[in-house]
């Protein structure tokens, strides 16, 4: 079921111009949660117009669900596909690995972007090519 209504909602939310950042549904299917962004930045109203839109389509499609949230990623914003890597080149990231390099998962620094299907990251103990489909999880280091 998650797979089917992942590919409807990234058509609907890309249609609509947004850009679907994570997709959860709950355990039993009765939660459905979408992040969406857009280069300007996401508001309330955004978010209301993919909800109405969701709305629809689900009905259309009978999608059987209890409730559906619809809110921006929020300033920790998740790094899920290797374009948010070429995106967010110049940012501060955390980084976690599936299999450890030198003893260690778990990074943190300025992100230079991605070669060769690599995500580089500069630490403070110098450059780090992380492949991408080792990495387990990213997220943007919110500035305040």
């Amino acid at each position: 079921m998650q797979a089917g209504v992942e590919n409807l909602v990234e058509q609907v939310v890309s249609g609509l111009g947004y850009e679907l950042v994570d997709f959860e549904l709950s355990p039993k299917g009765r939660l459905l949660r979408v992040f969406i962004d857009i280069e300007r930045g996401v508001t309330v109203d955004d978010c209301a117009t993919v909800s109405n839109q969701l709305t629809r389509v689900f009905e259309v499609e009978n999608v059987d669900y209890d409730r559906l949230e619809v809110s921006s990623p929020g300033l920790d914003r998740p790094l899920k596909k290797l374009a948010d890597f070429e995106r967010f080149a110049g940012q501060e990231i955390q980084l976690r690995l599936s299999l450890p390099i030198g003893n260690q998962r778990n990074f943190v620094g300025v992100l230079q972007g991605v070669r060769e299907s690599s995500v580089v990251l500069l630490t403070e103990k110098g450059e780090l090519l992380a492949p991408f489909e080792e990495i387990e999880k990213a997220r943007l280091v919110p500035k305040f």
